[in-house]
């Protein structure tokens, strides 16, 4: 009889386990039997090495899972993150950090940065840069006297980036979008040896900025799937930028309708409300802006009590700037107006008030008429303005006032004064004198061409004998049909002012 120990699927022998067998003086029956309890062994330790194998298979297919999972959950949150910032107040600064952060914490990475084209568009300016992020530009040698781990990070969190400059500067202007692991010597301050990812941010054909992340001395190279996650990230930080910069945009257009709204508000209130009533005299007029705001002016204004002073002025340019001239431009008239009998005078003083706080670029036009109700007559002084128009109902003619003068914010005084004259008008009865803007004989049609002086003095031939309220609507009427569609260009001012 002999005695075996029972093999176990683990490929050992179980010491208390015996079989016994017997045979019967049979030798034949050994070999055999050796051979299945070898093949026993083998396979049993075949299936251990087996079960190990697929455990560990296993334990790292999960650990992937679990990455895979952590890596979504991340990018889930960055892009929650990116959505709540437009949900409320979006502030830059807020967005700025919560990309960057975002995609540090995502990437598993030491630190990051975002930088953005300034407004000129030729550097880029450092937005946020996390803390113990290597700087990835070059750090000069001696910065002060000395290069420390501190002036070096000074330096990159101040220095704005050239094209082509350092790691941000490079990826800027790359031709592919795809990012590259980059290890490189960020500077004398900062270890080398260093994986990063700089992409460019490229939305609606605009080169935004850079995104960039960096990993530590000894940290695991960024990997291809690495590199496709944070394309992703950049692709929607871009997105998100350059929402932010649309939002930003439509809020300032906003506000500036708004405030364009109160400064046209504020203008109607500057312009005279309706025509005064002159003894012996008809009068209108009319302001239509070519924008929100307007830099033509007109005004009545009480010089004595036999006397009204009419105004008429144009602020070179448009919009703001010149609504704000025309604005001073009342003032200092309507203060320098009061018992003075002389246009000339009047528009001699308000020249050497505005003259000092007008630029050099700007400059007014303008027509003051005192009327004399008493006596019937008018005095005309033209500082560079258009002419005035003469209907002479008598003879059914159109003619020029032609004034001496020069426009107003050109000169101190020494030539404007001496150049500036008034000049006597007599108006007989259905006599009319218009008064108007270049953007009335100047007005375009959608060819480009102008409405011109010869079509402004036909209407006012063949309407002034119906009053100024006729000649104006005569000619608002024309205008309106000569330009067609095509928006306005210049602001219109009209007055118009007959005997009677």
């Amino acid at each position: 009889m002999i005695a075996l120990t029972a093999p176990c699927l683990d490929g050992g022998f179980h010491a208390g386990a015996l079989a016994a067998l017997t045979f019967a003086g049979d030798s034949r029956w050994l070999e055999p039997l050796f051979a299945l309890v070898a093949a026993l062994a083998a396979g049993g330790a075949y299936l251990f090495y087996v079960t190990r194998r697929m455990k560990r298979k296993i334990g790292t297919l999960r650990s992937q899972r679990d990455h895979l999972r952590t890596e979504e959950r991340r990018v889930f949150d960055f892009l929650h993150e990116l959505g709540e910032a437009f949900s409320g107040d979006l502030r830059p600064a807020e967005l700025h950090r919560r990309i960057v952060e975002g995609a540090v914490k995502i990437l598993e990475a030491r630190g990051g940065a975002l930088y953005l084209a300034d407004k000129s568009g030729a550097l880029l300016a450092p937005m946020f840069i996390t803390k113990g992020c290597p700087p990835l530009v070059d750090v000069p040698g001696n910065l002060g006297g000395q290069t420390t781990a501190q002036t070096g990070e000074s330096f990159f969190r101040l220095h704005h980036v050239r094209a082509g400059e350092g790691v941000i500067g490079q990826a800027w202007t790359s031709a592919s979008p795809l990012p590259t692991p980059v290890g490189t010597d960020f500077g004398a301050a900062v270890p080398a040896g260093r994986s990063v990812l700089a992409m460019p941010l490229h939305y609606a054909g605009q080169n935004l900025g850079v995104l960039a992340v960096a990993g530590g001395p000894g940290d695991t190279l960024f990997d291809e799937a690495d590199q496709a996650v944070f394309k992703a990230i950049a692709e929607q930080s871009a997105f998100a930028l350059y929402s932010a910069i649309m939002f930003a945009e439509a809020h300032d257009k906003k506000r500036l309708d708004h405030d364009l709204q109160v400064a046209r508000d504020i203008q109607r209130i500057l312009l005279p409300s309706g025509s005064p009533e002159i003894p012996g005299f008809v009068i209108a007029g009319m302001n239509l802006p070519a924008s929100s705001v307007s830099g033509d002016y007109f005004d009545y204004v009480a010089v004595d009590d036999d006397r009204i002073g009419v105004a008429i002025a144009d602020v070179s340019g448009k919009g703001i700037p010149a609504s704000l001239i025309m604005a001073m431009c009342r003032s200092v008239l309507r203060g320098a107006a009061r018992g003075q009998t002389s246009p000339a005078e009047v528009l001699r003083a308000v020249n050497r008030q505005l003259f000092p706080d007008i630029k050099e670029d700007m400059f007014i036009s303008a027509a003051y008429v005192v009327v004399n109700h008493a006596t019937g007559s008018m005095t005309l002084a033209r500082g560079g303005h258009d002419a005035p128009l003469l209907y002479v109902a008598a003879e059914k003619t159109v003619t020029a006032v032609r004034p001496p003068g020069m426009a107003l914010g050109i000169d101190s005084g020494g030539v404007f004064d001496r150049v500036l004259q008034d000049l006597s008008v007599k108006l007989e009865k259905g006599d009319c004198l218009v008064l108007y803007t270049d953007g009335v004989s100047e007005a375009l049609d959608s060819a480009g061409a102008e409405y011109g002086l010869d079509n402004v003095m036909q209407a006012i031939r063949e309407s002034a004998h119906e009053g100024p309220a006729a000649v104006l609507q005569r000619l608002t009427d024309e205008l309106q049909t000569f330009v067609g569609g095509h928006p306005q260009h210049d602001d219109i001012t009209l007055i118009a002012i007959s005997k009677t």
